[in-house]
């Protein structure tokens, strides 16, 4: 066990009293997206490198656990969709980097999200090593996530927490099933945009606008293709 392990175990080791408080810690998660290879309280951002890269899963790391976010065809559609809006806003006006779903970012010491959409302005840039560095830390101006069916809202909530503490401006969380989206400018904050309704980049990246209907007739339209 490296140094690194041996630290992350020792503060899991420390944090709980029992397996009941790490899992509700954790947001209540699945226990079958919790990964025992290695074990919990012992990963570090190396296995976390190997699982996405190499064995081509995707997790986060939450102070030594590695837990795997879901994935479904569907909602990374719409990821992608979201992003390439972003980019054909983004990519003329040179306001910063948008990443997609393997995108990983450190947001404090042995915490790593990987949000379905991020954008980073070039403030937050300085003292990056640049888009080679596998895991920067650097909170994103704007984070989004496409919510599947296995989420809890346990473990949405802690991410809320997480992005702000972060430095984090603004949250969305997209709903497949409803059609909707929540935005959130703090962890307390939020505003319910239904299915009729328009996202816009606020202070963040005024001026642009994405019409949820628009949205998932696109991808309803790519989906149904496909059958």
């Amino acid at each position: 066990m490296t140094t690194t392990a041996r630290e992350n175990a020792s503060v899991a080791s420390s944090r709980y009293q029992n397996a009941a408080e790490w899992l509700h810690d954790l947001g209540d998660v699945p226990l079958e997206r919790i990964i025992f290879d290695p074990y919990p309280g012992t990963a570090t951002e190396a296995d976390l490198l190997k699982r996405v890269e190499v064995d081509k899963q995707m997790c986060e790391l939450v102070y030594g656990t590695l837990v795997e976010k879901p994935a479904g065809y569907y909602e990374s559609l719409l990821a992608m969709l979201i992003g390439m809006r972003l980019l054909d806003f983004v990519l003329p006006r040179k306001l910063g980097l948008v990443a997609g779903e393997g995108g990983t970012i450190r947001l404090s010491p042995g915490l790593v999200r990987i949000p379905d959409v991020s954008f980073i302005s070039p403030g937050r840039l300085r003292g990056w090593k640049g888009p080679r560095e596998p895991i920067p830390s650097v909170a994103p101006d704007l984070a989004i996530e496409v919510l599947s069916q296995s989420n809890t809202p346990g473990e949405m909530s802690r991410k809320l927490r997480e992005y702000f503490d972060a430095g984090t401006n603004v949250v969305w969380f997209i709903d497949p099933l409803k059609r909707s989206a929540h935005v959130y400018t703090s962890a307390a904050q939020v505003r319910l945009v239904d299915a009729t309704g328009t996202l816009d980049g606020g202070d963040v990246l005024p001026g642009f606008e994405l019409r949820l209907a628009e949205l998932f007739a696109q991808a309803d339209a790519m989906y149904e293709s496909t059958k």
